[in-house]
């Protein structure tokens, strides 16, 4: 007898079931686990028609014919999507694991935000949008308080709030430059050379600045941002760029147990080559002002590195005089275990800036005291933000708190990432390279098409997975995805390895 765990409206407390079950020839365990009362989430997948459905098509067409449309995989009812669940137009209701690309941090429709919608007193904030760099409402920094600065990676005090990860990113490589050439002009004052030649895009005006990437990494599609994204081609084709340097990031071995030696002289090779570059760009008349790196690389495949290497490239930077930018647009917001993914490298002093967006509502970014912009309208643009997405930050860190997310996370994300392995143990010729932090977790398959084909498979059986480099498939489901959810997950996918042809 097979057994699913389903969600219901009421708690189950201490239940915890293991069953060992024979289909197509494999076993494999499921489990439900004791959980919290969800009020808003459903009791399973539940599908009417294949995804996309014939409304959805219907739908993609008459966009198509408007912009290129070819990037939407189906139309949603958000109005009936609830919790971890996804409801397309067509009806289906699937366990969302990809979660709008890593950007629902509690779940669709959360009563507490509903809540915070319908509350008077915040109307005003949702109504109108002001250009905060210029305007501000009355409450902005009380605000900021409550959500952004109450959770402010150690030693970044300043916070500036933008719209989206792209833009947090140029302008923290913009905060980046000004300061690096403010330490190389020191008290003297700006020339009357450089505020003409920056007019017409030449030095001393522009200073020949580099920021170091790694490939693999994306960092957005912002002209500056392109020139240290190294995920896809489709990113970047035709679009000129700039000459910044690129290192190689570790591609470790797993498991990680095995290949203790061979992973460090890995990412040794990759700290040997950082330092290369800074001094080769140096000779060139071309100065690394920051290096730009994700705790774990995302769109360009889930590729991780060890706390170990992260503090040793923090050590680079500051040998060098580099800003170090840490990137937590997809990694921030608790889905690690930790707040932020680099919390776990253990640091005093961890990074000069770390980007955000997706889970925190808003984009932006935090930087020491330093980075500072020293005049107006430097780091500027009509809207800076929006102070309705700092007011449902607020809520949502509330909600993190309150229901212990984080921690929520780690378990979460060990049951999924033990489901994982087992699967891997069974099916070594479709599942290898299992590896993840809290619910942050992903597998390679053998190539791009098998990868296409097992998420579509999966979404047709009511559960929405979403793939990374060139042949991995990544998780991103919300906080509030727990043991249960990692089950339920499980047994689906279980079926779909055990009759994949």
């Amino acid at each position: 007898m097979r057994y699913i765990v389903h969600v219901r409206q009421f708690n189950v407390i201490g239940l915890i079931c293991q069953v060992f079950s024979v289909i197509s020839g494999h076993r494999y365990i499921s489990q439900a686990a004791a959980k919290i009362d969800v009020d808003f989430d459903y009791d399973g997948p539940l599908m009417k028609t294949e995804v996309p459905g014939p409304r959805s098509r219907e739908l993609m067409k008459k966009l198509n014919g408007i912009q290129n449309a070819e990037a939407v995989h189906f139309f949603c009812n958000y109005e009936e999507s609830r919790g971890n669940y996804l409801v397309d137009v067509d009806g289906n209701r699937m366990l969302d694991l990809y979660s709008q690309i890593s950007s629902i941090p509690i779940g669709y429709s959360h009563p507490s935000l509903i809540k915070l919608l319908q509350q008077p007193q915040n109307l005003s904030t949702f109504i109108n949008r002001p250009a905060l760099g210029i305007l501000p409402p009355e409450n902005f920094t009380e605000k900021l308080k409550e959500s952004l600065l109450s959770v402010a990676p150690k030693g970044l005090s300043q916070v500036m709030t933008m719209s989206c990860g792209s833009c947090s990113n140029e302008n923290a490589f913009k905060a980046i430059f000004m300061w690096y050439r403010n330490k190389e002009r020191g008290h003297n004052n700006v020339t009357k050379e450089e505020l003409e030649s920056c007019m017409i895009n030449q030095p001393p005006g522009c200073p020949d600045y580099a920021m170091l990437s790694f490939m693999g990494g994306f960092h957005g599609r912002t002209l500056g941002c392109l020139a240290t994204t190294h995920s896809k081609a489709i990113h970047k084709l035709d679009i000129p760029s700039l000459d910044w340097p690129i290192a190689p990031f570790p591609r470790l071995k797993y498991p990680l147990e095995d290949f203790v030696k061979e992973n460090q002289q890995e990412e040794a090779r990759c700290l040997e080559e950082v330092e290369d570059l800074i001094v080769k760009y140096r000779k060139k008349k071309k100065i690394v002002a920051g290096i730009i790196v994700e705790p774990i690389q995302s769109e360009g495949g889930d590729n991780h590195a060890s706390d170990d290497f992260f503090r040793k490239l923090r050590d680079i930077a500051r040998k060098h005089g580099c800003a170090f930018l840490v990137d937590e647009v997809q990694t921030g917001g608790g889905c690690t275990g930790k707040f932020w993914a680099h919390e776990h490298w253990g640091l005093d002093d961890p990074a000069d800036v770390v980007t955000f967006s997706k889970k925190m509502m808003t984009g932006g970014f935090f930087h020491k005291e330093e980075f500072r912009p020293n005049a107006p309208y430097r780091i500027f643009n009509t809207w800076l933000g929006d102070p309705s997405k700092n007011l449902m930050l607020a809520e949502v860190i509330k909600v993190i708190k309150t229901e212990d997310l984080l921690n929520n996370a780690t378990h979460a994300g060990k049951a999924l990432l033990t489901g994982l392995l087992d699967l891997q143990a069974r099916y070594p010729h479709l599942i290898s390279r299992v590896r993840g932090r809290g619910t942050f977790c992903s597998f390679d398959t053998p190539n791009d098409a098998t990868r296409n084909k097992l998420i579509t498979i999966a979404r047709n059986k009511g559960v929405v997975l979403g793939g990374c480099g060139d042949r991995s498939i990544r998780f991103r489901p919300t906080l509030i995805f727990k043991d249960h959810h990692a089950h339920l997950f499980l047994n689906i996918f279980s079926d779909i390895l055990a009759n994949f042809k």
